[in-house]
């Protein structure tokens, strides 16, 4: 009975299988994460102090930015503390609150990534009706929407997911709590619990990515209409670097919970998982302000 205790902590392996973190790896990480809240928080900040951006495009892309700076924030402290101090341990309710933190936000993305595009499609396909249809009022209604579905959804798996008995030494193969990296360690059947992680995957990551999918093609059509060469180049060029980086996001996640865990391999889900838990948020805050110019204009103003 001891094994099944709600006392008993888990043991998070790492990236490695006996959690030989090796020095330029951890280094390579701790400088991806710093990377990735120097960026959102440039891009939040940005979007706050300079007026010209306070429009519908910007208000989401703050949201994403907050997203992502908390996203990595839920994994990357933990497995550095693991790594400092030499310890592989997480408390039971700790466990069940990382789980939680990161499907909440892994959600929110990836709606909200499928909203951002809307917001693409109703400016340059229906431009007269964009005031109207973009209101500020329904930009928010968007972003909790996005905060509120995949909150709810992440409470019912996580309580659902740690009240099933646990076996054995509670070892995660993995670098920190994720449902489907716990799911090994059940010791009853859980195929029908797998049914409905794909249902919820499929609605939650799947029909987001195919808006994505149909608005930038709309968008294309588009401007291959009414632009210039030198316009259609950017337009192909914006989208297919938007398209990338969600295609990262939306097929890793995808690869993760859409498959029964008898399928899963762990060191392909922990490559897997950094790709859309680390990388990611890295990506975002370049992608979507770099190839920008009004963010690049509002950050020459405010370096004076």
């Amino acid at each position: 009975m001891g094994n099944h205790s709600w006392g008993t902590d888990f043991t998070l392996v790492g990236l490695f299988q006996y959690g030989q973190m090796d020095t330029p790896l951890f280094t390579a990480i701790a400088i991806l994460f710093a990377v990735a809240l120097i960026g959102n928080i440039t891009l939040v900040h940005l979007i706050r102090l300079d007026r010209r951006l306070h429009t519908p495009m910007y208000f989401l892309l703050s949201q994403l930015s907050i997203i992502d700076m908390m996203y990595i924030s839920t994994t990357v402290p933990k497995m550095a503390a693991n790594f400092l101090s030499d310890t592989k341990t997480i408390s039971f309710l700790g466990c069940e609150i990382q789980a939680f933190v990161f499907l909440s936000l892994g959600g929110s993305e990836a709606l909200l990534l499928g909203f951002m595009s809307y917001d693409r499609y109703i400016a340059i396909c229906q431009p007269l009706h964009y005031p109207v249809l973009m209101s500020r009022k329904f930009c928010c209604s968007m972003v909790a929407c996005a905060w509120s579905s995949s909150s709810i959804n992440a409470l019912v798996h996580t309580l659902y997911a740690f009240q099933l008995p646990f076996c054995g030494p509670r070892i995660v193969n993995h670098f920190f709590c994720e449902v489907p990296s716990l799911l090994p360690l059940v010791c009853e059947d859980t195929s029908q619990y797998e049914h409905t992680i794909l249902m919820s995957g499929l609605v939650i990551l799947l029909l987001p990515f195919l808006a994505i999918l149909a608005s930038y093609a709309r968008v294309l059509v588009v401007v291959f209409q009414m632009s210039s060469g030198k316009g259609q180049n950017r337009a192909v060029s914006t989208c297919s670097s938007h398209l990338t980086v969600a295609s990262l996001f939306y097929a890793t996640t995808l690869s993760t919970y859409t498959q029964p865990h008898s399928l899963h391999s762990p060191a392909r889900d922990k490559v897997v998982a950094v790709l859309y838990s680390i990388v990611t948020p890295v990506l975002n805050p370049f992608i979507y302000s770099l190839r920008n110019k009004e963010v690049m204009g509002a950050l020459k103003r405010q370096m004076g």
